[in-house]
């Protein structure tokens, strides 16, 4: 992140939060863009690169779940935050259900937003990992590739979120060994608390449901402690 210029899209229908957010940002060497809408953020996802997008959850044309999922057809690799006044439970919930790496409730400090985004992207950032990303690992009768964010199984391929590949990369490296909820969350949410853990449950059902094809894998749930990968061994290779 030292040298890599890091481009950020915010989306924010509110000109003067908008606008204070975006000089902020600008000021600890971020590059922004900034869209009012959802149309104009489609618009520039269409002609720019981006390393992460900050949603605001209401906007005028559109609301920003919707936008997000269009950011995942479209771009599925590219990390999402949300950045809003709605803060019940249930909104929460979707938003990390949707993918979100991160939900931050208005009014927000400056200061602590830019200390999530560096954090954030130090996580995410693939090159910022220490193991090897490149190789394909095979778990049970699944080939997964964490890179290109895919899991194979017997030639019918689907397509994971960033925040599902991470967390199936965490639980295969530690394949058969408990995972605790704190550790999870610490290393993938930066902070462990009632929401994280909420959302934690939500991508691993996602993570069964897309590895439910291959009886020999299970995601056990040991509880109030955490999640073991179990894959058994087959008797003859």
């Amino acid at each position: 992140m030292d040298k890599k210029e890091i481009t950020l899209l915010l989306v924010e229908d509110d000109p003067t939060l908008g606008y204070l957010l975006r000089e902020y940002l600008t000021m600890h060497r971020f590059h922004i863009l900034l869209a009012k809408t959802g149309k104009e953020a489609l618009i520039l996802l269409a002609e720019h690169k981006f390393d992460l997008a900050i949603l605001d959850v209401m906007l005028p044309d559109t609301d920003g779940f919707e936008l997000a999922k269009n950011i995942q057809s479209i771009h599925p690799s590219l990390p999402f935050l949300f950045l809003t006044a709605r803060s019940l439970k249930v909104d929460v919930l979707k938003g990390f259900s949707l993918g979100a790496v991160d939900y931050l409730k208005k009014p927000i400090d400056e200061e602590e937003l830019v200390v999530r985004i560096k954090s954030l992207l130090t996580r995410i950032q693939p090159t910022q990992h220490k193991e090897k990303t490149t190789e394909i690992s095979k778990i049970g009768k699944y080939h997964f590739h964490y890179k290109n964010q895919t899991l194979d199984f017997q030639g019918k391929k689907t397509t994971l979120t960033k925040r599902e590949a991470e967390l199936l990369r965490f639980l295969d490296l530690n394949k058969n060994n408990l995972c605790s909820h704190k550790e999870i969350l610490n290393t993938l949410w930066g902070k462990s608390d009632y929401f994280n853990k909420k959302s934690l449950n939500v991508f691993i059902t996602h993570l069964r449901k897309y590895l439910q094809e291959d009886t020999s894998i299970s995601i056990e749930n040991i509880h109030k402690q955490g999640f073991i990968l179990r894959v058994e061994e087959p008797l003859n290779e």
